[in-house]
């Protein structure tokens, strides 16, 4: 296989002319033609390397051996769909299961969060019988078509919100209606989606799911605050629905003290249904829906099969159960705490330095890092942000991306095998940025970039 064939911008037009535009690349504007990759590093077609604080997809290291070797070893022998008796697939639930709390105990392989979420939506109203789901502010949990329609960062852009979708507040304690001055935030924000489900009721309406990112992502890389997710489930299971914990961004040990988001908030919370994706294969398609088997038995007893062609493939399975072997063998949950904690604490320490950093937060790697115009007001500094990814990409050689609703947080996903060394360089690169920002007293936020 030849390792490039066309020029830069030969690729560039044909997936122009080939591809849909709503398909957007990184850096539009410039885009990087990317050919290989290897650990926490990405080369373009020239050779040039860079810093990946994006791909929190492929979570144990771009490319790595033991993962390809899996792969091409399986493929090589046997891939055919799950109707047929394997092991791969028992032995990699069984692995899962280990990870998890006993009650979630029955698996359905697929192959991306959003089948993922489309199938916990599926599980949880044929369990409970109910329709109405309930989800945070901002929240993005797929692109299908039924999870468009409970994700109002996308609705809002489309045909808006269904009569059978309730938005709960995003429980952002930086700024949103419950802030980090709040005796007990958890329960004040718990407590607005116990007023909307009274609410859902007075309409004569009954709910099904309670849906939530276990560290809000697209929100703005946002921790919840203690004791809000127990709370809820318990008001939601009152009113006869189910708690879903989305785990797709979040999932296999990123955080660092804990191999999954939701167990933040202590060992007592334990999820109805679990969504897993993005990290799962490293970048290969795979998925799963983690439920207990009250609720899988209410799906099975509709009387219709549930198929999926190529979830849970031995290719698949295999591919899995080698990312589960590089966590545990190369120690990347610990590696996330030490490095995300290293990371997290010179970013605040950045934050003493520049006034334009207003928060910092995140657990393990997953961190962002907030800016603002004011720190009193939180105004959001956008183009500040966009200015800063740009720079780094131009002059530094690193990745990152913004997310948030005023696209004001640069967020770091990266691979788990991110390094202290990695971790001071990004530090280093943002310091002289803002430092240099601040110095020609550039009023971005009043300008076009």
């Amino acid at each position: 296989m030849a390792s490039e064939k066309l020029r830069k911008e030969e690729t560039l037009a044909m997936r122009k002319r080939l591809i849909g535009q709503s398909c957007r690349l990184f850096y539009s504007d410039d885009p990087v033609k990317i050919v290989r990759a290897r650990g926490q590093y990405l080369y373009d077609e020239s050779g040039r390397r860079y810093l990946d604080c994006v791909s929190n997809v492929h979570h144990v290291g771009h490319c790595h051996p033991s993962v390809t070797r899996a792969a091409a070893e399986q493929m090589d022998i046997l891939n055919t769909n799950s109707r047929f008796l394997h092991d791969n697939i028992v032995l990699y639930a069984d692995r899962l299961a280990a990870t998890l709390p006993k009650k979630l105990s029955v698996f359905y392989f697929v192959n991306s969060g959003s089948e993922a979420n489309d199938l916990a939506l599926r599980l949880a109203q044929q369990y409970t019988q109910h329709q109405d789901v309930i989800v945070l502010d901002h929240a993005y949990h797929g692109h299908l078509l039924s999870l468009i329609d409970i994700s109002p960062y996308k609705f809002r852009k489309l045909s808006g919100q269904k009569e059978w979708v309730h938005v709960a507040p995003l429980p952002d304690t930086y700024r949103g209606m419950y802030q980090e001055n709040h005796p007990n935030p958890g329960q004040a924000y718990a407590d607005t989606v116990k007023d909307l489900i009274e609410e859902v009721h007075s309409k004569g309406r009954k709910i099904s799911a309670f849906f939530s990112e276990s560290l809000p992502s697209v929100g703005g890389q946002i921790m919840l605050p203690q004791g809000y997710s127990a709370k809820v489930a318990e008001f939601v299971r009152s009113a006869g629905g189910v708690f879903v914990a989305d785990e797709v961004q979040t999932g296999f040990g990123r955080v660092g003290s804990h191999y999954w988001a939701f167990q933040l908030q202590g060992a007592d919370f334990c999820p109805d249904i679990v969504t897993m994706g993005k990290p799962m294969g490293n970048g290969h398609p795979l998925a799963c829906v983690a439920t207990t088997a009250e609720i899988a038995g209410a799906f099975t007893s509709n009387g219709v099969e549930y198929f999926n062609t190529f979830g849970g493939n031995p290719v698949s399975c295999a591919i899995g159960l080698a990312v589960l072997d590089v966590i545990e063998k190369e120690d990347l949950r610990g590696n996330s705490l030490r490095v995300g904690g290293h990371l997290r604490d010179e970013l605040a320490n950045l934050k003493t330095k520049h006034q334009i950093i207003g928060d910092v937060r995140g657990k393990g790697l997953f961190i962002g890092l907030e800016l603002v115009q004011d720190r009193q007001l939180r105004t959001p500094a956008t183009k500040t942000a966009a200015h800063v990814v740009k720079r780094l990409k131009e002059e530094d050689q690193i990745f990152v991306t913004t997310d948030g609703p005023w696209e004001s947080v640069l967020k770091f996903k990266p691979p788990m095998c991110f390094s202290m060394e990695d971790a001071d360089l990004v530090v280093k690169c943002i310091d002289r940025i803002l430092t240099d920002t601040e110095a020609n007293n550039l009023q971005l936020e009043k300008e076009d970039i």
